[in-house]
């Protein structure tokens, strides 16, 4: 398979998958973010999310896909401390603020800072009329930011730390979407990324949250557990598909377009969690749209 995505590389087609993958890495980053920030401790949620798909991938990694190269073992030690890092950064910033606040902060932040990484890393440059679809999608994002700040009423006393860290967090997305994209075209078959990723990327957090594991009450148990299984096939899906369409195409391009998950995760926290979404927020989110659609076409 990886020989034929490889035959797509700046081909017509290869964008047009390369796209499709984005939006799909769109929706399921909403959801996997929504499975951090429901019932369960966002901590414990993501440590039974990380153990998942961690347990999940090890016998790909271990006998299906092709070893590592040997200079792949410093890119995963790498990719492992920025993760965990960008990890234990959102699970402080999950704790403090509503999830349609901070959720927008964090990937408003990315892109930008993705995109400038990119011209640096891989001589990516966006023409102008990508710059103003840029602009128009940080309007969108920010600007539902700023309104869910003004009408949240919930753990108001830690807002500013909760968007601080968002913006840190938001820094994190786009070092680890940079690095990422060097570590997947670094190895000759980028599911052997993916399956080793996934493998050393899950015991950071259930070694951070073991005391938090033996406070948890009996009955939540298999709850947490089913919410794991469920945020690892998502996170499969999800990183896998942002990995891929990097290989295929443009990083800068990928990580901007891929933020049209602030779109779901507002539809998501609406009908899901209960948070209210208005005409302004709907306004915002067509905005965000809008500015996704001129850098796809303006590309």
């Amino acid at each position: 398979m990886s020989e034929a995505l490889r035959a797509l590389t700046g081909t017509p087609a290869g964008h047009n998958l390369a796209l499709a993958l984005v939006l799909l890495a769109a929706v399921l980053h909403a959801v996997f973010g929504a499975l951090q920030k429901g019932r369960h401790d966002p901590w414990l949620a993501r440590a039974a999310i990380d153990a998942s798909y961690g347990v999940m991938a090890a016998p790909f990694a271990l006998f299906v896909v092709p070893w590592p190269e040997p200079w792949m073992w410093p890119i995963f030690a790498g990719a492992f401390v920025i993760h965990s890092g960008y990890k234990y950064l959102q699970a402080m910033t999950y704790v403090r603020g509503a999830y349609t606040l901070v959720y927008p902060v964090v990937r408003g932040t990315g892109p930008l800072v993705t995109v400038l990484a990119a011209g640096w890393v891989f001589g990516e440059h966006f023409r102008p009329g990508q710059w103003a679809g840029v602009g128009l999608l940080l309007a969108g994002i920010f600007g539902l930011a700023a309104w869910n700040l003004s009408h949240v009423r919930l753990a108001r006393d830690t807002l500013v730390a909760a968007l601080g860290l968002a913006l840190a967090t938001g820094v994190l997305v786009a070092l680890y979407t940079t690095y990422d994209a060097y570590g997947i075209r670094a190895t000759h078959d980028p599911f052997t990324f993916l399956a080793w990723f996934f493998m050393i990327d899950g015991a950071f957090m259930p070694l951070v949250t073991r005391q938090l594991w033996r406070r948890l009450p009996s009955s939540e148990l298999v709850p947490l557990i089913r919410r794991g299984m469920l945020g690892a096939v998502v996170a499969w899906f999800s990183f896998g598909a942002i990995m891929l369409a990097t290989w295929i195409d443009t990083v800068g391009q990928a990580a901007v377009l891929r933020e049209t998950s602030t779109v779901f995760a507002a539809l998501i926290g609406w009908l899901v969690l209960g948070e209210r979404v208005g005409r302004v927020q709907l306004a915002l989110m067509a905005l965000i749209a809008a500015g996704a659609v001129v850098v796809e076409m303006a590309g």
